[in-house]
């Protein structure tokens, strides 16, 4: 899906020559076009959404002076007639933080902005890694998080104000939330320290320390994106492994405990013996691609037809579906399924799974083939959703323009 804007602009502003770079080093860059941010998010746009929402304390979080407000302090427990209690943010208490100077977090924001839920589509396309974004307003001259490192490639898309940072380098190679050793000592090494400016982007590597803030800054506000990238090791590469080897019978025996001695070696070569031919015939080929096929459809709005048939679709999986030839058929592999078709509806099912939304009765008139009957196949096995108003907001005016 590189037709979306975000993506281009920020490998153009990293100098980045594809998906490659991301987790290299440290870059910083500008947009070409600074309009892209208020496009993404606003202030009160994030704000607003927060007002609409149950939000729990493990989405949403407030700091002052870098220590965590108690989250009794913006969260109430609000009566709904004929239904349970539910927990929504306080928004005047939320209000009476902001004024006084504070850090708001929202985790997890493409789950509730259909805006970022693209994005976060777009680039999970690109990267093929999966994408979550996270919202930070800093108000007036507070902190923000104490100096960290992230398990996690980062993106930082400043989209409203200006906040300082300090990245420093590694004192760990490659350091993982579980990891063999703890690793928390900041190294003395500053990569970079100044100012984000609106319409500024920056990567941060996996493991580089950093922390941002608007101490000394006076009024003000400050917005920034946060996209995170965890990427797959080697550790999940065995975890997959491990996994598949649940399939031969000898790995499902239970560890010989009360044996003797010689009777648990053997078991312990047998073990190792299929550990190694279970290595030799899944390639990291084999674990990502089996990663790609079995991660389930983005949630979507699913309506069976009953407001008439979808005049527009957009294909809702985490990675570009596969598709195969097989003589004279085709397999498209994507969200868990397996879904054939004959080789003649390649051109529609091409254009139908592009990532980009799609008018079904152009499709038919592009290619001469029935486009409703695919379209409502894929939609059906849940690699494709009808397109929605309120879904093809969050694509409005984020696309490049279709190539004739």
């Amino acid at each position: 899906m590189n037709h979306h804007r975000l993506v281009g602009a920020i490998e153009k502003a990293l100098c980045w020559d594809g998906p490659s770079e991301l987790g290299d080093t440290f870059a910083r860059g500008k947009l070409a076009d600074r309009d892209l941010c208020g496009r993404l998010m606003t202030p009160t746009r994030l704000l607003d959404l927060i007002m609409r929402r149950s939000l729990s304390a493990a989405r949403i979080s407030c700091l002052q002076d870098g220590d965590y407000v108690h989250p009794q302090t913006y969260l109430t427990t609000k009566a709904m007639r004929r239904a349970e209690a539910v927990q929504m943010v306080d928004m005047e208490r939320l209000g009476i933080l902001l004024k006084e100077g504070c850090t708001l977090v929202l985790d997890g924001v493409n789950a509730y902005d259909a805006t970022l839920e693209v994005a976060c589509r777009a680039l999970q396309w690109r990267s093929r890694e999966l994408v979550q974004v996270n919202a930070y307003l800093t108000t007036g001259s507070a902190a923000g998080f104490q100096m960290h490192w992230d398990d996690h490639d980062v993106v930082i898309v400043q989209v409203a104000g200006e906040k300082s940072w300090e990245v420093r380098g590694l004192s760990r190679p490659v350091p993982m939330y579980r990891d063999a050793v703890p690793n928390p000592t900041p190294t003395d090494e500053i990569v970079w320290k100044g100012t984000l400016q609106t319409g500024e982007v920056m990567h941060i590597p996996r493991g580089y320390w950093h922390q941002a803030t608007r101490q000394e800054r006076g009024d003000g506000f400050s917005l920034h994106l946060t996209f995170g990238f965890p990427k797959r090791t080697g550790v999940d590469y065995f975890t997959w492994i491990a996994d598949e080897s649940r399939q031969a019978e000898l790995m499902r025996h239970d560890v010989d405990r009360w044996g003797t001695t010689g009777a648990r070696k053997e078991q312990q070569l047998a073990f190792t013996d299929m550990a190694v031919r279970l290595a030799a015939t899944h390639s990291l080929d084999d674990f990502l691609a089996a990663r790609e096929d079995q991660s389930s459809s983005a949630r979507h709005v699913i309506t069976h037809g009953l407001f008439g048939m979808p005049l527009s679709v957009v294909c809702m999986t985490e990675f570009p579906p596969r598709i195969e030839q097989d003589g004279d058929r085709i397999v498209v592999a994507a969200a868990t399924r397996r879904i054939t078709f004959a080789a003649k509806a390649l051109p529609a099912v091409e254009l139908l799974t592009c990532g980009r939304p799609v008018f079904v009765d152009k499709v038919a008139a592009a290619t001469g083939l029935d486009a409703m009957t695919i379209a409502e196949t894929l939609i059906r096995e849940g690699i494709c959703a009808e397109v929605t108003p309120e879904l093809a907001a969050g694509y409005d005016g984020l696309l490049t323009p279709e190539a004739p």
